[in-house]
């Protein structure tokens, strides 16, 4: 138990010592690869046209690499179960580290329907044209979604050491995924041509939908801060942490880049459909070399790719409701650990079931593309929340201030001061242009509420939940 920093009773800052140290550096570098590079965004991105690859030159130099660097410092001055949630509440007091928590654990509310629903995509895709139809049937892709999501719950309670092959076999997959798209272009477009060329790269025209890929972009680029927040699971996370995300980070951004050009090359950015456009680009990549044989092989690895995405993202994004019950927050329930497999069961369980409520919610008033879309979008918004505090974070750290009473770091202040005003400002960038509608919203009034309202209603729950939590956590000390 230490201070609260705020004024009020001594909360519980550290969690259980009984969870197990699972996690080594390769565990670390393939559980970033499967969080960051989800394949499933990139059509989503692709859509906007060559454009696209300048937006990605854009946010790996304003946004992946300074969250980085923000990440290895922070975890490096409070390593901890909680990651950013301890960061912030160590800098900024206890509200905002349960805002930027909360924040962060909302976003996989849509996130984990939105990976899942890709992955319907992808299988429905695979089974032929007559299949392919049913993807925007709501009666086909829930139940798809929601059986696949209680079942990565199922493994990831088992444990982490269980859990983490789940999330290793995704990355792998991802990896091999990716290298299998491009190594196809590379033999189709010298017999039939790209649809990508050098004058594309060149006649850039900027417009609102276009402009509000940017937000997406960034988003893409999040989860280098995702295994901090299992940082009491993790084998010595102040060596292995930063030479984990040196290794995923370059990966990330050599495959983000080269599998979006390879896209555009194969489809025109005209034709390019958000939830199944990667799998049309390696259908006809496909026939093009000759090989139809590789469609089902590439689609089941992608399968395996997308299953590792969800579970990392449910594993990681769990950690927030156990350490929120350990504090008192919300029911001290979610911070308890499974007798037997020593996992945050009661968490995870709690976090499936209410993606579950929430994906049932997302299919109101829209079809599945646009329900995609707006997933996605919303997930942007509520996960660059917590990025805005962690850079500003960086910028307090890097002050003159007290710092001889802050923990040593590992950068020096000038770099925190630059990699902190660059990541900020990227960040409230990308916030803004993700309120502008994409190409593929039917209807904008819908779209931007949904935004507006989901947006502030989850905020705004946060704030409730805290203050609730902290005056039930006073009466309950007054009353010992």
């Amino acid at each position: 138990m230490t201070a609260n920093n705020s004024g009020g009773p001594p909360i519980n800052t550290s969690p259980a010592s009984a969870l197990r140290r699972e996690l080594g550096r390769w565990d670390l570098a393939l559980f970033f690869v499967v969080a960051v590079l989800n394949l499933n965004t990139i059509s989503s991105i692709a859509a906007s046209g060559a454009v696209a690859l300048w937006l990605w030159v854009a946010a790996l130099l304003g946004f992946f690499l300074p969250q980085g660097i923000a990440v290895i410092e922070l975890s490096h001055r409070y390593p901890g179960e909680g990651g950013l949630y301890l960061w912030n509440k160590e800098v900024f007091g206890d509200f905002h580290g349960f805002i930027a928590g909360w924040a962060y654990l909302a976003t996989n509310v849509f996130y984990i329907p939105f990976v899942l629903l890709y992955l319907t995509g992808i299988g429905l895709y695979v089974w032929g044209p007559r299949a392919r139809v049913l993807i925007d049937n709501p009666l086909i892709a829930f139940p798809a979604v929601l059986g696949t999501l209680f079942l990565i719950t199922f493994v990831n309670v088992i444990g982490a050491g269980v859990g983490k092959w789940l999330n290793n076999v995704g990355g792998i997959g991802t990896l091999v995924a990716a290298a299998m798209l491009i190594g196809m272009s590379v033999w189709g477009f010298r017999a039939h041509g790209s649809n990508l060329h050098r004058a594309d790269l060149m006649q850039l025209h900027l417009d609102w939908p276009i402009v509000s890929a940017f937000g997406a972009t960034c988003f893409s680029l999040i989860g280098l801060e995702l295994a901090s927040v299992m940082g009491d699971e993790i084998r010595d996370p102040r060596r292995t942490l930063p030479s984990a995300i040196a290794i995923s980070g370059v990966a990330c951004a050599v495959f983000y880049m080269g599998t979006t050009a390879v896209l555009l090359a194969a489809i025109p950015a005209s034709q390019i459909g958000v939830v199944q456009g990667l799998v049309e680009a390696i259908s006809r990549l496909s026939q093009q070399v000759g090989l139809p044989w590789i469609l089902p092989v590439t689609a089941a690895v992608l399968s395996i790719s997308v299953i590792g995405i969800a579970s990392a993202w449910l594993t990681g994004s769990a950690r927030l409701p156990f350490v929120f019950g350990l504090d008192r927050y919300l029911p001290a329930a979610l911070g308890k650990l499974h007798p037997r497999y020593k996992t945050p069961y009661v968490a995870l369980i709690a976090q499936s079931t209410v993606c579950a409520l929430f994906l049932g919610m997302s299919f109101a008033g829209s079809a599945v593309k646009e329900a995609f879309i707006t997933m996605l979008d919303l997930s942007a918004v509520l996960n660059l929340v917590p990025y805005v505090y962690i850079f500003a974070a960086v910028l307090m750290l890097a002050s003159n201030k007290k710092e001889e009473a802050r923990p040593p770091g590992r950068f020096r202040p000038f770099t925190l001061r630059m990699i902190g005003s660059v990541g900020l400002l990227t960040s409230l960038l990308a916030i803004a242009v993700v309120f502008v509608p994409s190409k593929q919203v039917g209807s904008v009034a819908l779209f931007e509420v949904k935004m507006f309202s989901g947006t502030f209603f989850f905020l705004g729950l946060g704030t409730f939940l805290f203050w609730r939590g902290r005056r039930n956590e006073a009466r309950r000390v007054d009353s010992e």
